[in-house]
């Protein structure tokens, strides 16, 4: 069979079978690369769109977004707590739009000062974050265990009688603590200040459960 001389774009001379396909040129090329390269582009942004989806910035501390936060019962989890805790633990109550949305149990201190840390966490009306913990321990030993600090306090904060005293914690944010019928009550997190005082004053109300 005879070949056929084919002439490509950029001038390249090259054999081929009667009707065979020409080769693609330089122009081809390029257009198949940069259709790969927005697949892979976009790709990547639908990844980071996921990742990012329930969380917002704020230049005031991480906001989360109600509408996929998980929840809990803090009802339930304080109740089953209550039933084996060494200590009196205190059930809030707080409006509907503030959500429940993470609770845990853990030891703190050691020796005649060990007890355990209750803690629910909420997801606020300003869509931030605010954890109450609650123990029978140390009020030092809860502070360190809850914020990661020790003796950086940041003064006194009066709620409804009852004197606070506030602390820094973790990624910038604050803690208050104080001290209620022999438990500590510490309250973390991102919320503001308006919202600190919310659930501080909801903790230091709320009758213990029996």
């Amino acid at each position: 069979m005879s070949m056929v001389s084919v002439t490509c774009e950029d001038g390249r001379v090259v054999e081929t079978e009667p009707g065979g396909h020409r080769p693609p040129g330089r122009a081809g090329l390029r257009m198949r690369d940069m259709i790969g390269a927005v697949v892979v582009l976009l790709a990547i942004v639908a990844v980071m769109v996921t990742l990012t989806r329930g969380c917002s910035f704020d230049p005031g501390g991480p906001n989360v977004s109600p509408d996929t936060a998980p929840s809990v019962d803090a009802s339930a989890k304080l109740r089953d707590a209550a039933r084996s805790a060494p200590f009196t633990v205190r059930q809030p109550e707080l409006a509907a739009d503030w959500r429940a949305n993470s609770s845990s149990t853990s030891a703190v201190g050691a020796g005649a000062a060990a007890s355990v840390v209750v803690r629910v966490g909420w997801v606020t009306p300003s869509g931030r974050y605010l954890q109450l913990s609650q123990s029978g321990g140390d009020a030092q030993d809860v502070r360190e265990t809850e914020t990661g600090e020790s003796d950086r306090s940041t003064g006194t904060v009066e709620v409804d009688g009852v004197s606070w005293d506030a602390y820094d914690s973790r990624r910038d944010e604050q803690a208050w603590l104080t001290t209620i019928d022999g438990v500590v009550l510490l309250v973390t997190g991102s919320g503001t200040e308006a919202e600190f005082r919310v659930l501080a004053q909801a903790a230091q109300t709320a009758p213990p459960l029996t």
